[in-house]
């Protein structure tokens, strides 16, 4: 698996001028079963992925607090919201409340996360591979590829079912 992780920068790069293409058509006309497609792909890949054999995501990127993360996490440390801000946040340059460094502070060393149950909805839904109007987020799927094993096997398996 580490293999994988070490080498998913380089294999996204490759890809990248394909990908662009591929998502640029399938803005201008996106299948009507597309999120049927979708939905079958990220179940199909994440019965053979284990996220704790990796958590990629985890050690090299932030997911971005929504005010409701916010509350409900520090209600789950009974902290004060400001606090939970001040302890474990900053402002990046949109103005999103983001982890203040990577890997997440609240990854463990077995990569099991301590908030899982409270978890950002970003964490949740990460890598956004079975949302509706899948189309619509290429951009952030685009850089998920680089991040994520399951969304660039998920993207490669797309590309061959939708030509």
């Amino acid at each position: 698996m580490q293999d994988q992780i070490n080498n998913l920068p380089k294999l996204a790069k490759d890809k990248h001028k394909e990908n662009k293409t591929f998502f640029t058509k399938l803005k201008k006309k996106p299948p009507k079963q597309l999120d049927y497609l979708m939905q079958e792909l990220h179940e199909e890949e994440f019965e053979r992925t284990d996220c704790l054999k990796c958590a990629n995501c985890c050690k090299t990127t932030g997911p971005l607090f929504t005010p409701k993360d916010i509350q409900r996490i520090a209600k789950f440390f009974k902290m004060k919201e400001q606090q939970f801000i001040e302890t474990y946040l900053r402002l990046d340059d949109e103005n999103d409340y983001v982890l203040q460094s990577v890997p997440c502070t609240f990854l463990g060393a077995d990569n099991y996360c301590s908030i899982y149950d409270v978890r950002p909805k970003a964490c949740s839904e990460f890598p956004h591979t079975d949302r509706k109007k899948f189309q619509q987020i290429s951009n952030l799927t685009m850089k998920n590829v680089a991040i994520c094993p399951a969304a660039y096997n998920i993207v490669e398996e797309m590309k061959k079912r939708i030509q």
